[in-house]
């Protein structure tokens, strides 16, 4: 297999970004694009030149021709569109949030599975530069071994206005965007055994919540907080930066506002300018999501070529919503929840 082909399902708001990662990507080309609405199919197919342009995904399917199907829907049709897909022999990457339940999530993964295709879902906050240059500092050993960790999202960033369903539903930010942060934690500390979470509502024009804190007991004896907030008005806004702080038994290391990287260890302290480059189709202060878009798509082609599982897998993916189910239903409960109650 040299040269990839794939298609795309759904054409909103982040499936830009999307089209544009795959155009950068070596080795793959989009080849189809499906929506339900006429006029961001004709915008898409117009901007990144695609020919094939469908309002059905069954007609899509069925028409055949590609490698990959890269599901870029909302939460509710990603299900029968990953199943169909998987009775079509066809590898999948979809995304986040992956599922509306987690026996959509299950069911999801068993299907590639009883299919025999790869399955990976969109989790692309761990594929920040940032993140990732905080995770090699991690396992250079220069701050010794981890105890104790901070994952940081705290924005006043009108989100609602590109993305306005985001109002209107009765979970909001664990759901969005606390997946992505709880991740992250995963992606540096492990996998984590119990969480115990707090939300409120701040913005009375919502439905959801829009503050949550997560504390998680890691397998590993690590303890790290999780704390999401687009209600905190800073300074400087921070948006849309993954904030750090980690203690280790030799040293720390800080992931401060501006992509600044401070690893003080018993060598010194070294700072570090870690912020992406700037993509000629991105833009700030987009261009840090839009780097990792970029990134996750060219490691879902070379684990489709070199036939391994992708780091976000399906299946890995359990764990973090599994996650994001025990912190709801922490908040709501008022308890420490064990997550073996969902992936038990």
């Amino acid at each position: 297999m040299t040269d990839l082909k794939g298609a795309v399902i759904g054409c909103g708001f982040f499936a830009v970004n999307q089209m544009h990662g795959w155009a950068d990507a070596s080795n793959v080309s989009i080849v189809a694009i499906c929506d339900r609405d006429p006029e961001r199919l004709k915008i898409v197919g117009d901007q990144f030149g695609i020919e094939r342009r469908y309002s059905d995904a069954a007609e899509m399917f069925a028409d055949g021709g590609f490698h990959f199907v890269d599901i870029a829907t909302t939460v509710p049709s990603h299900r029968p569109l990953v199943e169909m897909a998987a009775k079509h022999g066809v590898p999948v990457i979809c995304q986040k949030p992956f599922a509306l339940t987690m026996d959509d999530a299950k069911a999801m993964v068993a299907a590639c599975d009883v299919a025999g295709v790869p399955l990976m879902v969109h989790e692309n906050f761990r594929w920040q530069s940032p993140i990732r240059a905080a995770k090699a500092a991690i396992e250079s050993g220069a701050i010794g071994e981890v105890f104790w960790g901070r994952v940081s999202f705290r924005s006043g960033y009108d989100v609602f206005s590109g993305q306005p369903y985001l109002a209107t539903g009765k979970r909001f930010i664990i759901e969005d965007l606390g997946i992505h942060a709880l991740d992250v934690a995963r992606y540096l500390f492990g996998d984590a055994s119990a969480v115990t979470a707090r939300t409120r509502r701040v913005n009375p024009k919502i439905a959801g919540e829009d503050v949550a804190t997560m504390m998680l007991d890691h397998e590993n004896g690590i303890t790290s907080v999780v704390d999401c907030s687009y209600a905190t008005k800073l300074p400087v806004e921070p948006f849309p930066e993954t904030l750090l702080e980690i203690d280790g038994s030799k040293g720390t290391l800080r992931l401060s506002q501006g992509y600044r990287l401070t690893v003080h260890s018993p060598d010194g302290t070294q700072v570090s300018d870690v912020q992406p480059p700037l993509l000629v189709w991105a833009s700030r202060p987009w261009h840090n999501i839009q780097k990792s878009v970029a990134l996750i798509e060219q490691h879902w082609v070379d684990c489709l070529k070199e036939k391994r599982e992708p780091e976000t897998s399906g299946a890995d993916n359990l764990k973090t919503f599994a996650l994001v189910e025990a912190s709801y239903r922490s908040a709501e409960e008022g308890r420490t929840v064990q997550l073996a109650e969902f992936l038990g």
